[in-house]
């Protein structure tokens, strides 16, 4: 289902924010996904490796309301490629809105699993950071941090994996461990790994979430 979230009651629709693509689960003992896109990306692109990662969870993609390249992004950039902090400071609370109004016309009682990648890892790492109670958890493929200070909430045991690449040409050395660090410093539970590949999610990411997610239980 692509299109808007579908309220419950007959009270007036509120002005959509996000595009997104739905699709209910079969295993309600699985805490819903929701998909955070890479630039240039669309709602769709994480659906086939969240199927991998956790069959039969109810999917939720997100696409991002910067138009960039042909698609979408989640927030913009400076020309030297660096994240506008303020630019996500102001999307930020929109989206995390958009996700617990989805949630709840969905009819999704559990708090969701937050899976991004590059531009949406990003995103998903600053809603993480400043709407410490929307996500069970999240899975970040190549992010870096999204601000430059650390999170002003706690992250009690909020469990985070974090996945960068060795050769990633669009990333500095140790721009996901910062990430790491930080979000430790707020008391999340971060499981980080460096793996000897390029920006792309690879087989070897998959396997690694997919493991990390089965040991959740979530």
């Amino acid at each position: 289902m692509i299109g808007y979230y579908q309220p419950n009651s007959l009270g007036p629709m509120p002005k959509p924010t996000h595009a997104h693509s739905f699709l209910a689960g079969t295993d309600t003992t699985r805490a819903p996904l929701v998909l955070l896109h890479g630039s240039a990306g669309t709602e769709s692109d994480l659906m086939p490796l969240a199927d991998e990662l956790a069959p039969g969870a109810t999917k939720l993609g997100i696409r991002g309301t910067v138009a960039m390249g042909g698609g979408h992004a989640f927030f913009h950039r400076f020309p030297d490629r660096r994240v506008d902090e303020a630019d996500i400071a102001a999307r930020v609370p929109v989206l995390a809105e958009f996700i617990e109004t989805s949630c709840a016309g969905y009819n999704l009682t559990r708090r969701p699993m937050a899976i991004g990648f590059s531009n949406g890892a990003i995103m998903a790492a600053a809603l993480l950071m400043t709407h410490p109670g929307l996500l069970a958890g999240a899975i970040l493929f190549r992010p870096l941090s999204p601000f430059t200070h650390d999170p002003p909430y706690r992250l009690d045991s909020t469990p985070v994996l974090i996945i960068d690449g060795a050769k990633d040409s669009r990333r500095s050395s140790g721009d996901g461990l910062r990430l790491a660090e930080r979000l430790r410093r707020a008391g999340a539970l971060v499981n980080h790994h460096l793996l000897p590949v390029g920006h792309s999610i690879t087989a070897e990411d998959g396997g690694i979430a997919h493991e990390w997610l089965r040991a959740l239980k979530l």
